[in-house]
């Protein structure tokens, strides 16, 4: 008998990034509305806002972000929905 140890599938052993909230590192207090090529960093292809999980903002700037996007929106400073939008 050998003591090798087999598994059925293989161990996952992957070094995730940790997330953080880029406002709270920057120490940014204010999120404008008028700043289209920053608030395009939150948005996937389509336009729609990426969420806390994938962007790891904090809920409270994750608010703010989309209070700024949708203020955007509704001034024609970004599209509601688009194709290829980066």
């Amino acid at each position: 008998m050998s003591n090798d140890i087999r598994y059925l599938t293989p161990i996952n052993i992957d070094i995730k990034k940790d997330k953080y909230c880029r406002f709270k590192k920057s120490g940014i207090k204010f999120i404008d509305y008028k700043d289209p090529n920053f608030l395009l960093k939150l948005l996937n292809e389509q336009g729609k806002i990426l969420p806390r999980r994938i962007t790891g903002t904090s809920a409270k700037y994750q608010k703010r972000v989309n209070k700024a996007i949708k203020r955007a929106r509704h001034l024609a400073i970004l599209p509601y929905v688009s194709d290829m939008l980066k």
